[in-house]
């Protein structure tokens, strides 16, 4: 594989700042991340390329891209208690960690939670908590969250997610009526007020669970 620090920086030059996010915090993150560590190893050549890979369970890593977007649009600062549902690989815990947010992640997928918790401890990225669970369910005992970002689509936004979201707050999840087909849906809370705004299209993998798929 050629130098990942180069690959890293093409990918960020190529497939991110060209598609317009500037959020220097992320740029900096992706700049730093080795990605091809995110994926099973023979699928390590194609870590940089524009698109998502799979990463087994019927599971991917999302393409860059979409990770910069999610990530620009959280408006994460540091300090900040981000909840994550649907953990994969890891890739978007460790952007949102590196930016200095306390992540909490939840997979429902024994064999991701293990192989992504080695992960995290393999690269002492240990601002990052996992839980094996129902993500639609969030993570109640540490509620509530500055932040909340979903990985996968599902039919409906999650009301135990929408009730752990702090107050301001910003939540991002996929929502379609089709399965992997969604709109990209920013909650934003704001004196017991939610306000939703569909921020586009996008391809998720389907979220599981109590008030999922």
């Amino acid at each position: 594989m050629v130098d990942p620090v180069r690959l890293r920086e093409r990918m960020v030059c190529e497939q991110i700042e060209a598609r317009g996010v500037t959020d220097a915090a992320v740029l900096d993150a992706m700049r730093k991340l080795p990605r091809h560590l995110f994926v099973e190893e023979a699928l390590a050549y194609k870590a940089y390329s524009d698109g998502p890979l799979p990463i087994g369970e019927g599971q991917t890593i999302s393409q860059p891209y979409i990770v910069s977007l999610m990530s620009e649009l959280l408006e994460v600062q540091p300090g900040m208690k981000v909840l994550e549902i649907g953990t994969g690989s890891g890739y978007q815990a460790a952007v949102l960690a590196q930016m200095g947010a306390d992540v909490f992640t939840v997979e429902r997928i024994k064999k991701l939670f293990f192989a992504a918790r080695k992960r995290f401890m393999d690269m002492r990225m240990f601002s990052v908590k996992l839980k094996l669970d129902d993500g639609t369910m969030g993570w109640v005992d540490e509620a509530p969250y500055d932040r909340i970002i979903v990985t996968a689509g599902g039919p409906e936004v999650p009301e135990p997610l929408v009730d752990q979201l702090a107050d301001p707050g910003r939540m991002l999840i996929p929502i379609g009526s089709s399965k992997r087909f969604q709109s990209l849906i920013l909650i934003e809370k704001r004196d017991g007020e939610v306000i939703q705004t569909d921020k586009g299209s996008v391809a998720f993998v389907d979220l599981v669970g109590q008030h999922g798929w």
